[in-house]
């Protein structure tokens, strides 16, 4: 059980590491579409890093997932070498990664409102004149269409349904 519950933390880290990875290579793309839509809006493309929105793998956008996923992999060493310690952490561990992710998947659901209300907080008349929806939909066209929604639901599948077996795993451990 605990090589399966091993085998589950490799691909939650995999797919914590897709995260940076494909924003490396078109987060570029995604800003430069952004950009675009901004000027089309009449909005000075400067105001996305201004206001530190960003569509690359700078920042946490590369560094939580990267440490999700070097976490996960020290569990699945452990869990493989046999270490009790492996299963008391991924006790306490894992739940945290399945919540994180719940908070990932919310946080895209609701992405349009979140930067709206963000907009409307900050009180920039320049702000206030951005269609956030159009905006969105343009940066998610710099990314390839197997992307979005396709790699993002296997992500979250691996990463909440390899999560509950895990636990799974444990308790029948």
């Amino acid at each position: 059980m605990m090589t399966f519950a091993a085998v589950l933390q490799l691909l939650v880290a995999l797919s914590f590491v897709s995260i940076p990875l494909v924003r490396h290579r078109y987060g570029p793309r995604a800003t430069d579409a952004a950009h675009a839509e901004l000027r089309r809006q009449g909005v000075s493309p400067g105001v996305l890093a201004d206001n530190g929105m960003r569509f690359d793998a700078s920042g946490h956008e590369s560094a939580v997932p990267v440490a999700v996923a070097l976490v996960m992999t020290a569990l699945a060493v452990l869990n493989l070498t046999g270490s009790p310690l492996g299963g008391t952490l991924s006790w306490a561990l894992q739940p945290v990664v399945l919540a994180g992710n719940l908070v990932i998947l919310y946080s895209q659901l609701t992405a349009a409102r979140s930067v709206e209300a963000a907009f409307a907080r900050k009180g920039d008349p320049e702000l206030a004149r951005i269609d956030v929806r159009a905006l969105l939909r343009a940066a998610e066209s710099g990314f390839p269409s197997w992307v979005m929604p396709g790699l993002q639901n296997v992500r979250h599948a691996l990463v909440m349904g390899g999560s509950a077996l895990v636990l799974l795993a444990l308790a029948l451990a």
